[in-house]
């Protein structure tokens, strides 16, 4: 295991040579090819230009597929697939995750360990399931992503594109129950989590097999636009490292006080769903100052889970906070099959602490909004025309949450 190429900074810029000379790093001359990359939701990690650059690079000479690592998310239209990856990648190129059903179970994970990674809050076992693609003969599994603070693993990727991009339920479920209870605060920016080491041993244990590589980027939003601060290629844990301390540098925002007004913009192409919206909540609850209120505006919001089932438990359950979600999942067999909703109605609450204001467009009404546990508000009342991200007076502004992190300095020193 090696990390084949390795380049960041917080001031590097990677030009468009300098990612093609890291993806042609990748030893071997391989026959069959799987790309793994993300969806749509995850536009600006510049997976898809790195996608078509791989495709670009081993078509020639290789059958290649693309599998979007969806998870649990919708299945990703034409156009969608075009705009994430440009015109050059033929549709019956990519293949679709189906994480209920076309998956295969390769070992279990035993309970003890989970009962160690939580300090004895959870003690059950986790089955590892991934897409049965994955065994479909390839000699090369290329899994591209982005480095970047996460709610749920502490700092998004790696094995957790395997693991939940293209995992099955028990390993969706479970390993996002498993970063709720033991607590979402002392997860997210963190290297090493206790979901980041049940990812690891997952793929390491049961996977090591599969030629799988990772391409990792690092990611900054600029007054110029996003920048790629850092990319990193290889199949070693090492890879993973040296990438996520460039990604604590770069995406993690520390203020020095609570922030008491945030207003946050949720991009209608990327967020349709509070399943990923919520991002507006897990990525600045460490900042929000109690009795402080965070205002999501939602123009494309059409739903509140990206899957049927889940998108009825939520509407059912709602963001009631940990103690009530405890409890449902204790009285509902329900929810305890579907641990990943319970672990998302955990992150999208305050715990009573700020409000939480979402103003939807005219796909979700307020009444619905209200009915999940959030106060309703409306787009035209708050109007972004002019404003930057950061403090404009005493309103802090977020255009788009899903680029980091935004939490007190002490709580990383």
């Amino acid at each position: 295991m090696a990390t084949y190429f390795a380049r960041g900074g917080i001031h590097d810029c990677l030009s468009a040579e300098e990612k093609r000379r890291a993806l042609r790093s990748i030893p071997g001359r391989p026959q069959r090819v799987l790309i793994i990359p993300p969806d749509h939701t995850r536009l600006n990690s510049d997976a898809g230009p790195l996608t078509a650059m791989l495709y670009e690079l081993y078509s020639g000479q290789a059958h290649v597929d693309i599998l979007p690592a969806i998870g649990t998310h919708s299945p990703m239209l034409p156009a969608q697939l075009r705009m994430m990856f440009g015109d050059t990648i033929p549709l019956e190129r990519f293949l679709v995750h189906d994480w209920r059903y076309n998956i295969r179970a390769v070992g279990t994970v035993p309970g003890s360990l989970i009962r160690e990674w939580s300090e004895g809050r959870l003690d059950y076992e986790v089955r590892v399931e991934v897409s049965n693609h994955l065994f479909a003969g390839y000699d090369l599994i290329v899994s591209v992503g982005q480095l970047v603070p996460h709610e749920v693993v502490g700092i998004a990727n790696f094995t957790k594109n395997i693991m939940t991009g293209v995992g099955g339920a028990d390993s969706i479920n479970k390993s996002h129950f498993l970063g709720a209870v033991y607590g979402m605060e002392r997860i997210m920016g963190r290297v090493d989590t206790p979901v980041r080491r049940l990812f690891n041993y997952g793929v390491q244990t049961f996977l090591r097999d599969l030629p799988i590589v990772y391409v990792l980027t690092v990611m900054q939003k600029t007054d110029a636009g996003m920048v790629m601060r850092g990319l990193y290629v290889g199949d070693d844990e090492e890879t993973y490292r040296l990438g996520a301390l460039l990604s604590q540098q770069v995406n993690l925002d520390l203020l020095e006080k609570p922030l008491k007004r945030v207003l946050v913009y949720l991009d209608p192409v990327e967020f349709k769903s509070t399943w990923l919206g919520n991002k507006a909540i897990y990525r600045t609850r460490m900042a929000m100052a109690d009795g402080g209120e965070l205002v999501i505006l939602a123009p494309g919001l059409k739903e509140f889970g990206e899957d049927p089932e889940i998108d009825r438990l939520i509407r059912r359950y709602g963001y009631r906070g940990t103690s009530a979600t405890l409890q449902a999942v204790e009285q509902n067999a329900e929810l305890r099959a579907n641990l990943g909703a319970a672990a998302h109605l955990i992150h999208g609450s305050s715990e009573g602490r700020f409000c939480i204001r979402y103003c939807p467009g005219p796909g979700v009404c307020a009444e619905e909004i209200r009915a999940v546990g959030f106060e309703a508000g409306r787009l035209q009342d708050y109007p972004t025309s002019g404003l930057r991200d950061g403090f404009n007076g005493e309103l802090f502004y977020i255009s788009n949450p899903a680029l980091g992190l935004w939490a007190l300095r002490e709580q990383f020193s």
